[in-house]
């Protein structure tokens, strides 16, 4: 008998729990079928690992353990799947009936949690401002928020421009900070001696800058140095859309004269 044979283990009798139950076999996990809904969500996972920049097909389909041709048969192409990705943003995005009395709070309300949807994966911004959000699964949303401005009073040409401009607001802010954050993380993981991951550190070295410039030539930044740059990114946001709201409440017609009382 070889050494090999007598290091086998002889097999063990059923242990008395076990008698009567059929042989175990081995179960292979069941593949899961490619669908819309996954390269969606992979192309997710892609996104915020590399950016924009780094979302390719050819990444999702890794990030699947698929072809690329594969997709095809979900996905169009590239520009079809940032629609899927940001349609997809939006699911269960609802807006209130309209309140003539309450506006301006449903406004802020919408603006928030817009910035929050665009928030909640990396570049989100870049591929909403390259977006027209007039696809059929969109379309309410937009119906929604004219409703609601011209639930309010505002004209119709003030109305016709105010959606676009909150639009564009929410997504230059949230572009703005996802760059500040990308350029922290990159200095950051290569050791740059410029990282600022500190927002208030950053902050006040540029009031420091600003109170330092040579008041001659610059009274008003020095002026203004200690309260620039002081708040953070939620305070910045809602100061923001308070200047535009109070800008649209300008459109608003004057209330009618009270009747003369008797």
């Amino acid at each position: 008998m070889s050494d090999a044979a007598s290091d086998t283990p002889a097999p063990l009798p059923p242990s008395p729990w076990e008698r009567g139950r059929p042989a175990r076999s081995r179960v292979t996990p069941a593949r899961v079928p490619l669908s819309r809904v996954r390269v969606v969500e992979a192309a997710f996972v892609v996104l915020d690992r590399q950016g924009l920049d780094g979302l390719s097909m050819r990444q999702v389909a890794a990030e699947l353990g698929v072809t690329v041709s594969a997709l095809y048969a979900h996905v169009s192409s590239k520009a079809d799947l940032l629609e899927l990705m940001y349609t997809r943003l939006f699911v269960g995005f609802d807006l209130p009936e309209p309140d003539r009395e309450r506006w301006q709070e449903q406004l802020r309300d919408f603006a928030r949690s817009v910035r929050r949807r665009l928030l909640s994966h990396r570049d989100m911004a870049r591929i909403s401002m390259a977006h027209v959000p007039f696809t059929a699964e969109l379309l309410p949303h937009v119906e929604a928020l004219l409703a609601i401005f011209r639930t309010a009073g505002l004209p119709d040409r003030i109305s016709a421009e105010a959606g676009d401009l909150i639009s564009t607001y929410i997504n230059g802010f949230v572009l703005e900070e996802g760059m500040w954050q990308d350029r922290a993380a990159a200095d950051e993981a290569g050791g740059s001696s410029l990282a600022r991951p500190d927002w208030r550190e950053m902050a006040g070295e540029m009031q420091n800058y600003f109170a330092s410039l040579p008041e001659e030539d610059y009274p008003h930044l020095r002026a203004l140095s200690g309260l620039m740059v002081t708040d953070s990114s939620d305070d910045r946001f809602d100061i923001g859309l308070e200047i535009i709201l109070r800008g649209l409440a300008s459109y608003l017609p004057d209330p009618a004269p009270s009747p003369p009382s008797q």
